[in-house]
């Protein structure tokens, strides 16, 4: 284990988070919020130091890392991260408890979108600029963004971005790392940009614009109002809609089109089978839901974003789905799982994975009906190898162990089947709302400190998609073998 080389990368990051905290202080300085300044100054000031003492004193001579060191590096990263990046919510008092303020940090840098606020329309504009900007931030990933500033070498920090991408395709774009991360960055922001100009031409004020634009951007969904984007003008929803499906496409397929590469988006099987759950889901649930509004255009709408915001992990509500129907809220339950594309900025189990798995069961059954026939996986005109296909029903394995795990844990708590199943769900797969006490009119702060201990590291699972973790809290990466005698 390259220690020297995991902290100098623990100190890179700091600094980063002091910087992103620009924005958010300009803001503060702009509402005049005093208080939210000066807890943005001790924020910042204390990730410098911690940044340049880790940096200079852990200065490697070897900056050779493998596997191992990349999964650690991303696993700490996003738990420092989140540590400092809760500290502004205490040190101001607007959340005064730490584990709620490292929940909703979490919940932001994730891209989850639970939170334990009661009045999110009581705080100031600074912390929800702040709230915000993790969405923003996380949604590429943070070491992304480390790896397209800073002068690395590509071979060794493609280790971080397999870690750190959701997916399972982070090796396809190009070999120039800086490069790529760039060029992802260039769409990530330009489509931003177009969103925030498209809700500003909506009606929409101008900070509502930028922090909504984030939380979609980064399939997030932090509202800054009560009802979440209900109260926003149907223009205004549907741009939200629309963005939201673009930001849970696979991000290859922008690059690929950026190339002149037209035809790749013909040949995507994940994305037209993400088109078509989609599709087909909206529609069910617009006959479902259809005698509970007014009329046609509503259940449409209505319909549209629920499926777009739950698919894409986005989390944004227009309604309070919890009371539509039960068939419904079972197909928005069903889609938590699903998430959207691999290579996305969205959670959950990812549509590639669905499709591999899918075409894995008509494979062995076929085999079974011709034993002596060679049976072969193609996906978006290729043989899928073995080792892809293993790999997933590895995921698989794990991702249900680890969510029966979570669920466990949330039993112990005095709430119906539903909360906990749902909060589970939504925390895992970086959903936001669950249902029934976790619903979009409700918030997580129902659950003990523990629960929220708990959901946290399920929310930070979900978005490193499990191994990173397990391999941080396993004891053979940290203790050194002994040379054989």
């Amino acid at each position: 284990m390259n220690r020297k080389m995991v902290f100098y990368m623990l100190g890179q990051i700091l600094k980063l988070e002091a910087g992103i905290m620009l924005l958010p202080l300009i803001c503060s300085l702009f509402y005049r919020e005093l208080n939210i300044v000066i807890a943005f100054l001790i924020t910042m000031a204390l990730a410098l130091f911690l940044g340049f003492a880790l940096t200079l004193l852990n200065k490697p001579q070897n900056k050779t890392f493998f596997a191992k060191e990349g999964f650690v590096i991303v696993a700490l990263s996003w738990i420092v991260i989140s540590a400092v990046g809760a500290l502004p919510f205490v040190i101001s008092g607007e959340i005064p408890n730490y584990i709620d303020a490292f929940f909703e940090t979490v919940s932001g840098f994730t891209t989850t979108g639970s939170s334990i606020l009661t009045d999110v329309e009581a705080m100031s504009r600074g912390l929800l600029f702040w709230r915000s900007e993790t969405h923003w931030v996380g949604g590429m990933g943070v070491l992304v963004l480390i790896v397209a500033i800073l002068p690395t070498d590509s071979g060794r920090t493609m280790h971080i971005l397999r870690a750190e991408m959701p997916g399972h395709s982070a090796g396809k774009l190009t070999p120039k790392l800086r490069t790529m991360t760039k060029i992802l960055y260039f769409i990530y922001t330009g489509f931003t940009l177009l969103e925030i100009i498209l809700l500003l031409c909506g009606g929409m004020p101008l900070f509502d614009a930028i922090v909504n634009s984030f939380g979609t951007a980064g399939t997030g969904g932090f509202g800054i109002k009560g009802d979440s984007i209900g109260s926003y003008n149907a223009f205004c929803q549907w741009v939200i809609t629309i963005f939201m499906l673009i930001f849970g496409i696979n991000f290859n397929i922008y690059y690929l089109v950026l190339c002149g590469r037209i035809r790749s988006i013909f040949k995507s099987e994940e994305l037209w089978t993400y088109l078509a759950i989609f599709l087909l889901s909206s529609t069910v649930v617009v006959f479902n839901i259809l005698k509970t509004v007014e009329n046609l255009g509503d259940a449409i709408r209505l319909s549209a974003f629920q499926v777009s915001s739950i698919m894409t992990t986005t989390g944004f509500a227009t309604t309070d789905f919890n009371l539509w129907p039960n068939f419904s809220k079972g197909i928005l339950l069903m889609l938590m799982f699903f998430g959207a594309c691999a290579g996305s900025t969205a959670g959950g189990f990812k549509i590639s994975r669905v499709v591999l798995l899918f075409k894995k069961i008509v494979a062995s059954v076929r085999q079974m009906i011709h034993p002596r026939a060679i049976s072969t996986i193609n996906f978006e005109g290729k043989t899928v190898e073995n080792d892809t296909v293993n790999g997933v029903l590895v995921y698989l394995a794990v991702y249900c162990f680890c969510f029966v795990i979570i669920l466990l844990l949330l039993l112990l708590e005095p709430f119906d089947l539903e909360t906990n199943i749902s909060a589970a769900a939504a925390c895992f797969n970086n959903i936001g709302p669950g249902l029934s006490l976790v619903g979009p009119a409700a918030n997580f702060s129902i659950y003990s400190s523990f629960s929220k201990i708990v959901l946290s590291f399920a929310m930070l699972l979900g978005r490193l998609e499990i191994f990173p973790l397990l391999v941080l809290f396993s004891p053979s990466v940290w203790i050194k073998r002994r040379a054989k005698a």
